[in-house]
């Protein structure tokens, strides 16, 4: 086998494995690169890959699994994915008051518009008139505030609770890759794997992703 035929050969495993992020046996990794090198290829590459810190390699019995290193990749600050959490609660519980009161104003213009007697009409509107002022004092005092959140800001939070999202994501289903293809060469139980790794769930604690926007 020729250093050339090696060298691209590692290029494309550890590409491959950077990219799609995600455990691989060397059978997976050799099929889905379509048999593009020849299995025992594969398989060397790997180990030599891992042997010299390029990417993991964990053992399981008979069972080999390889993935990227995650050193290379950003860490995710829990407090700060907190913050955001909350931040983004108290967003929505505004934006639902704001919602409401429009809905509110819509129904008394909706009233207005329908049949009334002269003198309903005038009592209404008096009322519809003291409920604007009401919500424009408390519009004022909302622009007047110097801790709101610019829609800047707003952006923000919302970009980076999508990019922390994601992220969960992904390495909630890179540990379920990873203990599918562990499991297929496991002599125990699902569960006994788990309690061996030390592995907790989200839905232990009742834990759950938040909706994709």
């Amino acid at each position: 086998m020729s250093k050339s035929k090696e060298g691209t050969a590692a290029v494309a495993l550890l590409d491959y494995l950077n990219k799609q992020n995600r455990p691989y046996s060397a059978g997976d990794i050799f099929n889905n690169l379509h048999k593009e090198f020849g299995k025992t290829l594969v398989v060397r590459m790997l180990e030599d890959l891992a042997k010299n810190g390029k990417i993991i390699e964990k053992v399981y019995g008979k069972q080999k699994i390889y993935f990227a290193d995650q050193g290379q990749f950003p860490d995710v600050d829990d407090k700060e994915l907190k913050d955001m959490e909350s931040r983004i609660g108290s967003l929505k519980e505004s934006l639902t008051q704001s919602v409401t009161a429009c809905k509110t104003l819509e129904r008394g213009l909706g009233s207005l518009t329908s049949a009334l007697t002269t003198a309903d009409a005038k009592k209404q509107l008096e009322n519809l008139t003291n409920e604007c002022e009401k919500n424009k004092s408390k519009l004022q005092t909302i622009k007047n505030a110097t801790n709101h959140t610019t829609p800047e800001e707003k952006n923000k939070i919302y970009s980076q609770h999508s990019k922390y999202v994601k992220e969960w994501r992904k390495r909630k289903r890179m540990t379920t890759d990873m203990m599918d293809a562990i499991l297929e060469g496991y002599p125990k139980k699902k569960k006994d794997l788990m309690e061996e790794a030390g592995l907790e769930t989200d839905e232990e604690y009742n834990v759950k992703l938040p909706e994709r926007k």
